[in-house]
C-alpha cells in the first residue's frame, strides 16, 4: 500500500457499532447490509484487505478471487466457521479468525432454555392458550420431563458442550457424552461418562448437540438415531443445522417416535422445512444462540481486534486452523 492509504475492510452484512466504530477509526469501510445478495457481495469485496463474514456468508474461492491478492484476513463473526473454505484461504495465504469463548455462556444457556421448553412442552401449551384451546386445568395435559433425575446426553464436549453439561448437572441430571476424545475434567467434576454415540442416544432422555459442522458430522442425527432417542426423548440442537436431518425430526415428531425437539439452527437458513413448522412438541427459534447483549458485543469487539491485529502487522487474536 502507498503511504497514507488506508486498508479497505468489507463488512459483508452487518457488524455491531461497538466493533464497526473501532474499525472505522483506522480503515476504510464498506458494508453490504443484511439484505446483501451474493452478486452484491462479489461487487463489494474487490480491493479488500479484510472481509468480515458471518454464518450466512459463504466465503469460497470465487469470493476470495473477487477480493484479490491483497486480501489478508477473513474475520468470521461466529465461533463456527463451516461457511469458510479454509483450504482456499490457506492456498492464498489468507488468515481466518472466529469468535470463540465470548459466546459460550449465552449459547449454553439458550440450549438449556430449549431443553426446558421442549421437555415441558411449553410451545404446545402456549400455542393452545393463545388460540383459545385451553379449557382449564387438566391433570393429564402437557405432561413433560423433569431434568432432575434424568440423563442428559451431550454430543460434542467443546467449550459450549461442557458449559451445557454443567448447567444440566446443576439441575440434577446425570451426564453422558460422545466426543472424539475424553474430557477428564468433566468426568471428574460432573461424573460424566463417555460413551459411543449410539449408546448415548439410547441411554439419555435428553440429547443436546454441540459438535462442529464437518463432512463427517453431516446429518449426524437422522432417522435411525432418532429411533434410538425414542418416543420419550428430547432432541436439542444449537450447533449447526446440518448436523440434524430436519425432515426426519418432523416425521418422528408427527409419528410419536420422538418425544420433543428444540431447534435453533437449520441447514438452509433462513429456510425452515414446512413439516418442521407444523410438527407438534417442537420449539423453534431463529438462530439466537449467541443473541445476548454481552455476547454479541464481545463478538463484535473480537472481530475488530482480529482485523486490527492482522492489518497492522501483528498476529490474529483468535486464529482458525
Amino acid at each position: 500500500m502507498q503511504e497514507g492509504e488506508r486498508h479497505l475492510v468489507v463488512i459483508a452484512r452487518a457488524l455491531l457499532a461497538v466493533g464497526l466504530d473501532r474499525l472505522a477509526e483506522r480503515f476504510e469501510i464498506r458494508e453490504g447490509g443484511l439484505e446483501a445478495t451474493r452478486e452484491q457481495l462479489l461487487e463489494l469485496v474487490p480491493g479488500a484487505s479484510a472481509v468480515v463474514a458471518d454464518p450466512a456468508v459463504p466465503v469460497d474461492r470465487d469470493l476470495l478471487d473477487a477480493a484479490g491478492q491483497q486480501l489478508q484476513l477473513v474475520a468470521n463473526f461466529a465461533v463456527g466457521y463451516d461457511n469458510v473454505d479454509l483450504d482456499a484461504c490457506r492456498e492464498r495465504g489468507v488468515a481466518v479468525t472466529n469468535t470463540p469463548d465470548v459466546l459460550t455462556e449465552a449459547t449454553a444457556e439458550l440450549a438449556l432454555a430449549l431443553t426446558l421448553s421442549a421437555a415441558r412442552r411449553l410451545s404446545d401449551a402456549e400455542r393452545d392458550l393463545r388460540q383459545g384451546r385451553w379449557l382449564g386445568w387438566d391433570p393429564g395435559a402437557y405432561l413433560g420431563l423433569e431434568l432432575h433425575g434424568a440423563t442428559a446426553g451431550v454430543i460434542g464436549m467443546g467449550r459450549i458442550g461442557r458449559r451445557y453439561a454443567r448447567l444440566v448437572s446443576a439441575l440434577g441430571a446425570q451426564v453422558v457424552y460422545a466426543s472424539p476424545s475424553p474430557e477428564p475434567e468433566a468426568e471428574r467434576e460432573l461424573g460424566a461418562k463417555r460413551m459411543g454415540l449410539p449408546a448415548v442416544l439410547a441411554s439419555a432422555e435428553v440429547i443436546s448437540v454441540h459438535a462442529p459442522s464437518t463432512p463427517e458430522t453431516h446429518q449426524l442425527i437422522g432417522a435411525d438415531e432418532l429411533d434410538l432417542i425414542g418416543p420419550q426423548g428430547v432432541l436439542v440442537n444449537t450447533s449447526r443445522g446440518s448436523l440434524v436431518d430436519a425432515e426426519a425430526v418432523a416425521a418422528a415428531l408427527a409419528d410419536g417416535r420422538l418425544g420433543a425437539a428444540g431447534l435453533d439452527v437449520y441447514e438452509n437458513e433462513p429456510e425452515v422445512p414446512q413439516a418442521l413448522l407444523a410438527a407438534p412438541r417442537c420449539v423453534l427459534l431463529p438462530h439466537i444462540g449467541s443473541a445476548s447483549t454481552r455476547a454479541r458485543r464481545s463478538m463484535a469487539l473480537l472481530v475488530a481486534d482480529n482485523v486490527i491485529a492482522v492489518l497492522e502487522g501483528g498476529e490474529p487474536v483468535s486464529p482458525v486452523g
